[in-house]
């Protein structure tokens, strides 16, 4: 683990204990959820067991899917499958949902929005990504554009909640839209950067990081490579 370890540490399992919560106030506005949740959800009610009990047994299901990828866990996704479904529970079972309409909407845009922050401050730390995001980035790093991966990933699960029953509204719209700018400003803002690193505040040198970046897939816009960029015209190889 790179240092400052602790600051890691402390970083990685706020976020988590964040983004469990954070969708708690999704699951408690009942006005839509994010697709995973949807996901959730639909098993839920479908099968039984809480949301979060899903969101833990999915969470295990996806890192399965690692194993042909060849993604390697950090503690920081090991942590992600435990800790996030097991505040959902947690919060569900003590905090009744409000009636009021405009509690709702206010749980709905909070849980937004610190959802964004809690994704910052545990890719921030640089010790793993959560399963469902090396998902993404490991099957993005086989050649496909991570916008089609991610865009796949979520339609997919969307889909799949939806018909098994889960809450699909104008959360759902509000999560999709404002998610991504979230994550965008909160990422590097949170990223921890090693002392001897000498790049500036908010950058990290962690691969957890990179990985999670456009120019750091195949397929995706970018600065090139040394393997692809073309030799100049009029330079020969001198023997």
């Amino acid at each position: 683990m790179p240092p400052p370890r602790l600051r890691r540490l402390v970083q990685l399992y706020l976020g988590l204990g964040l983004y469990g919560a954070s969708g708690s106030l999704l699951l408690l506005a009942g006005l839509g959820l994010d697709p995973w949740d949807v996901l959730h959800q639909g098993l839920s009610r479908r099968i039984g067991l809480g949301v979060g009990t899903w969101a833990i047994i999915a969470g295990a299901a996806v890192l399965l899917l690692w194993i042909p990828l060849r993604q390697r866990p950090g503690i920081g996704t090991l942590s992600n499958v435990v800790v996030v479904g097991a505040v959902i529970d947690l919060m569900l079972a003590t905090i009744s949902p409000p009636h009021a309409l405009a509690l709702r909407i206010a749980l709905l845009l909070g849980g937004v929005f610190l959802n964004g922050i809690a994704t910052g401050a545990y890719i921030g730390a640089g010790l793993g990504p959560g399963p469902r995001d090396g998902l993404m980035t490991g099957w993005a790093r086989r050649g496909h554009p991570i916008w089609r991966v991610r865009t796949t990933i979520e339609l997919s699960v969307f889909a799949i909640g939806w018909a098994l029953g889960g809450t699909v509204g104008v959360g759902t719209i509000v999560y999709a839209a404002s998610i991504g700018p979230l994550a965008h400003f909160f990422i590097p803002l949170l990223a921890i950067t090693p002392p001897h690193a000498g790049g500036h505040p908010g950058e990290s040198d962690d691969a957890t990081a990179t990985a999670l970046t456009p120019a750091a897939v195949p397929g995706t816009p970018g600065r090139a490579s040394g393997r692809t960029s073309r030799r100049p015209r009029g330079v020969w190889r001198r023997r």
